[in-house]
């Protein structure tokens, strides 16, 4: 046997090999590289929540936890959207833990989606979005946002994108990579889109800590969205847990128990000694939380004065640690600016293209890492930039 293609879904296909893994790919291999590409907080995972997580081994408290994760995982979750946002969920009916937010689409979409329904989901957006929509078996619709508009998705545009197959709205904010946030009057028009239409808005806000300068909007929490919304949220950037792998899903008993049964033929159950660290998380991690985000703001700040000072135009993000400049004034597109500042000046920055449509004149720059690396960086940008 020579050719393995037909043995490979079409759905598979479908779908390239991710531009954003492969440009980092290329930067692993080089020296002296300063990367402002991955999403990663650059702060280790607070004290008191790695403890828990030994604790748990110590404690040989290391089997399978139930399906939907530990009960008290589930209660701090309810009573802390409860308390940050006025929206509460059933601890045994309305919220799943998963093996990060990562698995929550895959429980979400393979549960909801059927051959050829159809997705809409705001451009540019996270990576994983649109081909977990396609291995699902549907298919993503793209509506552009634009810097004009703060990269937030307009009512109109996504009410236009509506046909028979419609079956969910995703958003994901704040924004990645964009750094968007989204403001309660066009949510508020999402959401009469949504109804009017019976659809069901998917919401990604695994951010929802890192928002600067105004409250975060959680999607839920607005008049009649509770139980039309699949709430989605983590540990991975607000806590600094990426490794730990612990995200959730909020919904109705109906859609939860569908994607409950996705999870427990898929994983069984979260990993245990995660959970019992996202816990800690929920209980110890407030002022950790807050001196993270604080820092993140300094830069934040930094990084867009510098930017709009050498004329890389960038609109202020206000949540996420992204930011999302146009290159346009470079003669550049964002795949080759990206790939001569990581070839010429060792500094990976991300191109837009990589997050779909309307990204191809930006690239991403992750201000997590330290201010003292993103002043370097910006040192040899602003070289680069005096070269071309």
């Amino acid at each position: 046997m020579t050719n393995y293609q037909g043995f490979i879904a079409d759905r598979i296909r479908r779908v390239p090999v991710s531009g954003l893994h492969s440009f980092f790919g290329i930067a692993a291999s080089m020296p002296d590289v300063i990367s402002l590409g991955v999403g990663e907080p650059d702060f280790p995972t607070p004290s008191p929540i790695t403890k828990a997580g030994f604790d748990a081994v110590y404690d040989r408290a290391i089997g399978y936890t139930a399906n939907a994760g530990l009960l008290e995982l589930r209660k701090a979750i309810s009573e802390n959207l409860e308390k940050l946002y006025g929206v509460s969920y059933d601890p045994d009916s309305e919220i799943l833990v998963t093996v990060g937010v990562s698995e929550g689409f895959k429980c979400v979409f393979t549960a909801m989606i059927d051959e050829g329904d159809e997705v809409i989901v705001p451009h540019p957006c996270f990576v994983a979005y649109e081909p977990e929509i396609i291995f699902a078996g549907g298919n993503p619709v793209p509506v552009v946002t634009r810097a004009e508009n703060a990269f937030e998705p307009l009512a109109e545009d996504i009410e236009a994108a509506i046909t028979e197959r419609t079956k969910a709205i995703f958003i994901g904010f704040p924004n990645n990579p964009t750094g968007a946030v989204l403001s309660r009057q066009n949510a508020l028009e999402i959401a009469r889109v949504a109804e009017e239409n019976e659809l069901v808005v998917i919401s990604d806000e695994i951010y929802d800590r890192l928002v600067y300068s105004e409250p975060h909007l959680c999607f839920p929490a607005l008049p009649g969205m509770r139980d039309r919304t699949v709430l989605m949220g983590g540990f991975s950037k607000d806590y600094a847990m990426t490794g730990w792998r612990v995200g959730y899903v909020c919904a109705n008993p109906e859609l939860l128990a569908a994607f409950s049964k996705v999870h427990q033929y898929a994983v069984m159950s979260a990993p245990t000694i995660s959970q019992f660290a996202a816990l800690a998380a929920i209980e110890q991690g407030e002022p950790f939380v807050g001196r993270m985000r604080e820092e993140y703001d300094r830069r934040r700040k930094m990084v867009i004065s510098e930017l709009n000072e050498m004329g890389l135009d960038c609109f202020e993000p206000k949540g996420a640690f992204y930011a999302f400049p146009s290159v346009a004034m470079t003669g550049l597109n964002g795949d080759e600016f990206a790939h001569r500042l990581l070839m010429e000046e060792q500094v990976a920055v991300v191109p837009g293209s990589s997050f779909g449509l309307g990204g191809g004149d930006h690239v991403r720059i992750a201000y997590c890492k330290s201010y003292e690396e993103i002043e370097l960086a910006f040192n040899r940008i602003r070289s680069f930039l005096d070269r071309i």
